[in-house]
C-alpha cells in the first residue's frame, strides 16, 4: 500500500520539476516536507528560462542557461540548435528575413541543418515546415530544455509521477497484449494509488 508520504513525495516531485514555485511553498508547508536548500532558487531560474522560451526570447533563454549550467548547450547540440532555431522562426515572423538569413548563416548553418527553407515562403506558415511556427513546437523545446537543466543537475529529468504514469503505460500495454483488451479493466488512478 502506498503512504500519504510516498504520495506527497510524489506531487512534491512533479510540482518542483514543472516550476510551480508558490504551489510548492504552501505544499510544504502543509505536508511538513522538506526541499533541498537551493530549490526555490533553482526553480526560479529554470522558470525564467523556460518562460523565455515560451515567449519567443530565446537568445536570452540561451544566456541564461549558460549561466546556470555552463557547459549544458555546448554537450547538447540538437537542444542549442532547437533553441537558435526559435529565435530564427521569430525572425521571420517579424518579418526580418535579411536577418534571419543571416543569423542561420552564422548560427545554424555550423549545425549542419538547412534551414533556410522558410525564407522562401512569403508566409512561413504556409511551409511544410510549419509546424516550427506553433506554440506547440516552442513548449516541446522548453520542456526539453528544462529536462535537460534538470538532468544537469544530477536530477531526474521527469518527475515521479511522470515515470509512474509511464511506467503504468506500458505495463498496461503489455498486459493488453498478452491478455487481450477485454481482460483488463478501465484505469483509475485513485484506484491504482490504493493498491
Amino acid at each position: 500500500m502506498t503512504g500519504n508520504n510516498e504520495i506527497q513525495c510524489i506531487v512534491l516531485s512533479y510540482l518542483v520539476h514543472n516550476c510551480f514555485g508558490e504551489t510548492v511553498e504552501s505544499f510544504t508547508s502543509c505536508t511538513g516536507l522538506r526541499l533541498p536548500a537551493n530549490c526555490l532558487q533553482d526553480m526560479e531560474k529554470r522558470k525564467r528560462i523556460f518562460r523565455f522560451a515560451i515567449e519567443g526570447k530565446a537568445l536570452k533563454a540561451i544566456e541564461l542557461t549558460e549561466e546556470l549550467t555552463l557547459d549544458l548547450l555546448e554537450k547538447n547540440t540538437d537542444l542549442h540548435f532547437e533553441l537558435l532555431s526559435l529565435h530564427y522562426v521569430d525572425l521571420l515572423c517579424c518579418r526580418k528575413c535579411t536577418e534571419a538569413f543571416e543569423f542561420a548563416q552564422s548560427k545554424l548553418a555550423p549545425f549542419g541543418k538547412d534551414f533556410m527553407a522558410l525564407l522562401a515562403y512569403e508566409e512561413p506558415e504556409e511551409s511544410p515546415m510549419f509546424h516550427l511556427l506553433s506554440l506547440d513546437h516552442r513548449q516541446h523545446v522548453a520542456d526539453s530544455l528544462n529536462r535537460a537543466i534538470i538532468a544537469h543537475a544530477n536530477l531526474w529529468s521527469h518527475s515521479a509521477m511522470e515515470r509512474l504514469i509511464q511506467q503504468t503505460t506500458v505495463v498496461r500495454q503489455f498486459l493488453n497484449q498478452e491478455q487481450g483488451k477485454e481482460a483488463l479493466s478501465s484505469f483509475w488512478l485513485q484506484d491504482f494509488m490504493k493498491s
